[in-house]
């Protein structure tokens, strides 16, 4: 029987020890070794990756688009950058503060209107590659009420303002002296003998979905918006469509900037919206080719 109080019993038992011991620290070292390979193996490419994404960043298409457009050209510009392009770096805004920023000097690629009126104004300035130049879209003029409180509308000559907004209500719509929306707005309710008893009631707004917005907050019992606008509104319902006789066609015109910084990758995503993946997207949306939006 061994003695474990004996020096050759301990000298064994230590041994075992110190054998245990190189083997764990050997593990460590040989972890330590691999992550110090992996570490050098992965560095480069990191900075490739980080390189290719910040190239990608400086090649990406600044895109000027009014604000109706939101929610449709951010999923069509996803669908693009999925394809191994650059992520369009798009700015929504009311058209006429678009294109005052353009004639300003803002370093962007593509200009998307919803109306003809400020496209022309910054042709007419040379600030367009007028060859480049597509009608991309079309749309309804609609007013808009919450869902919960839908009271359907024919929209004519006897619309009746009280049963729509109630004694002390406004109408919700853009701008009419400078959105698009809010111009198409002006045009129909003129058109039809509407505006003198609205004009003095309107609530008007920075851009169509500010305009919108006052509807989803019960700050205005109803709007005047596009049709596409809804789409983004589920509280939100259609209660009239204006007759397209009432105003200019509503057409969304696109065209690439003069001196566009980007001017490959923009006209190759103008070209992307043209083709049957971007509509797709577009009619989900609520918008119509734009030959449909003529009287």
């Amino acid at each position: 029987m061994s003695n474990p109080d004996s020096p050759c019993e301990m000298t064994t038992g230590a041994a075992r020890a110190l054998s245990g011991r190189s083997r764990a620290a050997f593990r460590r070292s040989g972890w330590l070794l691999l992550a110090m390979v992996l570490s050098v193996l992965l560095l480069p490419g990191r900075a490739v990756l980080a390189a290719d994404l910040a190239l990608a960043a400086d090649r990406a298409p600044v895109v000027l688009a009014a604000a109706s457009l939101t929610d449709a050209l951010g999923a069509a510009a996803r669908l693009w950058a999925s394809g191994n392009h650059p992520m369009p770096r798009l700015s929504f805004a009311s058209s006429a503060v678009l294109a005052r920023q353009a004639a300003d000097g803002a370093p962007a690629d593509l200009f998307l209107s919803a109306d003809l009126k400020w496209m022309d104004w910054l042709q007419n300035k040379g600030l367009v590659e007028a060859s480049s130049r597509v009608l991309l879209l079309g749309n309804d003029l609609v007013l808009v009420e919450p869902r919960a409180s839908l009271r359907p509308v024919t929209i004519g000559p006897a619309l009746d303002a009280d049963a729509v907004l109630g004694r002390d209500g406004r109408l919700a719509v853009g701008d009419p002296g400078s959105v698009p929306a809010g111009l198409y707005a002006r045009q129909a309710l003129q058109h039809l003998g509407l505006w003198n008893g609205l004009s003095a009631r309107l609530a008007p707004a920075e851009n169509v979905r500010a305009a919108l917005l006052l509807v989803e907050r019960g700050e205005a019992p109803a709007g005047i918006v596009y049709g596409s606008d809804v789409h983004a509104a589920p509280t939100l319902a259609v209660a009239g469509v204006f007759p397209p006789s009432s105003h200019d066609p509503i057409l969304y015109p696109a065209a690439l900037l003069r001196g566009a910084p980007h001017a490959t990758e923009a006209a190759d995503f103008l070209r992307f919206l043209q083709t049957e993946p971007a509509r797709s997207i577009f009619r989900r949306a609520g918008f119509q080719a734009p030959a449909q939006a003529s009287p």
